[in-house]
């Protein structure tokens, strides 16, 4: 199974995503993230997403930006994106229905993960924990699902 999570520049959010969705799952999973423009592309994450992160003993400091493509739709079986914005601009490269399905917000009640980028540390903080919490979610689900398609063969 392969996990993409997408914010705008691919440096605050979606990195962070990223590696505490990696850190609760095997392996066998595999979890990338992508932003929805390419000014950042092939710089590391953000400094702040970096330390907050090594708080929590997720590195993500090898992690480089990268521009969502619209060859992510095949590559990935789901993706997450981060806010209403980052939803709209990934849904719009989208062709079919089936590519449409594999989309949606990482928080439930659509609900927006707030970009820290303008912001202080606490805001990173306050970020790692909505999407540690979402994440959480995520790997037990997946980890479901993947125990479901397992019994069935």
């Amino acid at each position: 199974m392969k996990i993409l999570m997408v914010c705008l520049g691919n440096i605050c959010r979606s990195p962070l995503a990223e590696g505490i969705l990696q850190s609760k799952l095997s392996a066998s999973f595999v979890v990338d993230s992508a932003g929805t423009i390419n000014m950042h592309e092939g710089n590391s994450p953000d400094h702040r997403s970096i330390q907050t992160a090594q708080n929590y003993n997720v590195d993500i400091s090898q992690q480089k930006s990268r521009h969502f493509s619209v060859s992510d739709f095949q590559e990935y079986d789901r993706i997450y994106v981060m806010d209403q914005n980052n939803l709209k601009d990934v849904l719009k490269l989208a062709t079919s229905e089936e590519e449409r399905q594999k989309v949606s917000l990482i928080l439930e009640n659509n609900k927006e993960v707030p970009d820290p980028y303008w912001s202080e540390m606490k805001e990173f903080d306050d970020v790692y924990q909505l999407l540690d919490e979402a994440c959480e979610r995520i790997a037990g689900e997946l980890k479901e699902s993947s125990k479901s398609k397992n019994s069935n063969v």
